[in-house]
């Protein structure tokens, strides 16, 4: 039978809580390591923009054009910046226990979907977007005044590539990338970038 003191049980408890805080601390800095390659592919990630730059580029675009960029406010990491009926706005995204959503107001917060990563819940809002404008000729407005935010397309960097703009354009058609008549070597290129957006 061995016999620890309580400095030494203390001490082994202190070490076992700091082993567990160092893994928790990596499996969130590996999260966010794998959401920012994600986003850095996306072509539509602008890195440190400012709120008056992203405001610049949406100033003479339609209603729904957006981009990411790193947030100003130290507690966010990323702002969706887009065009919306009565001009450009921003909207922050919240990354709390290794999930990404969107800033809201406290009652609404509960309700909001979240995402392992910043592309998915792009993904997400733009598909909501796209199927809630089909068939709309008028505005989207709210009867309270409020205006409605809209993500339908997004502003590149630069010209995205051929192959990049079919890989979204074959995701958009199946999740079933394996099972296409295709080379392992393109299968790799279109799993590498899963997203429709």
């Amino acid at each position: 039978m061995t016999c620890h003191s309580s400095d030494s049980t203390e001490s082994i408890e202190n070490e076992r809580r700091s082993q567990t805080e160092t893994q928790v601390a990596g499996s969130e800095q590996s999260r966010i390591a794998t959401a920012m390659r994600d986003l850095k592919n996306t072509g539509w990630y602008w890195g440190s923009l400012t709120a008056n730059e992203a405001k610049g580029i949406l100033q003479d675009t339609s209603e729904g054009t957006f981009l990411v960029r790193d947030s100003s406010q130290s507690d966010y990491l990323f702002t969706i910046s887009a065009m919306t009926s009565a001009g450009p706005t921003n909207l922050r995204i919240e990354y709390k226990d290794g999930k990404f959503k969107l800033d809201s107001v406290v009652l609404v917060k509960p309700k909001l979907k979240q995402f392992d990563s910043v592309v998915h819940l792009v993904e997400h809002y733009v598909q909501l977007s796209r199927t809630s404008c089909k068939g709309r000729t008028t505005p989207l407005a709210q009867s309270n005044g409020t205006v409605q935010l809209l993500l339908t397309t997004p502003v590149y960097t630069a010209t995205p590539s051929l192959q990049h703009l079919c890989r979204i354009a074959i995701n958009k058609t199946t999740r079933r990338v394996q099972e296409l008549a295709l080379p392992n070597r393109l299968k790799d290129y279109l799993t590498d970038y899963t997203y429709n957006v």
